[in-house]
């Protein structure tokens, strides 16, 4: 972060409101001219600070209103019994979010599913077919206290 400007890090705030803001209404925003704020976001974007564009979904009008956090402790911890849960769970849609961690568990998964029933089919016909999966824990999530994508700096 060291390699970026005021300017740089507000067109970076800018964008996580808004990343379609187009670049005449970036530029009036920071006071400038449209050449030199199209040169700086395309240099972000060489230089990976910016990844991807996207859009942001409603999850209930998408009938994935319910959120699960499930904790998965593997049988074995062999490298490519690893890499083959992983490619698994890759291939689950219901998966937004996977996490190797650390302690009692070895990854935490993020699911979005409909409702109850139909994370009890997803356990049962999907999740439950992945070899090596030793234990779970399953956290459902009541209400959404906080869900923010944007960086602060």
């Amino acid at each position: 972060m060291e390699n970026l400007d005021k300017t740089d890090l507000l067109i970076l705030k800018h964008l996580q409101e808004n990343s379609n803001i187009n670049t005449k209404d970036l530029a009036s925003k920071l006071f400038l001219t449209v050449t030199p704020v199209y040169e700086r976001i395309k240099k972000l974007e060489r230089d990976g600070y910016i990844t991807k564009y996207v859009a942001l979904l409603d999850r209930k009008k998408m009938n994935r209103g319910m959120t699960v956090f499930c904790n998965v402790r593997l049988k074995e911890h062999a490298k490519n019994v690893g890499s083959n849960f992983v490619k698994d769970i890759v291939a689950l849609p219901e998966i937004i979010e996977c996490y190797n961690i650390a302690g009692d568990y070895d990854f935490m998964l993020k699911i979005l599913v409909k409702d109850m029933a139909s994370y009890q089919d997803f356990v049962m016909n999907k999740l439950s077919t992945i070899e090596n999966i030793g234990n779970t824990n399953s956290i459902f999530v009541m209400g959404e206290i906080k869900h923010s994508t944007a960086l602060e700096f």
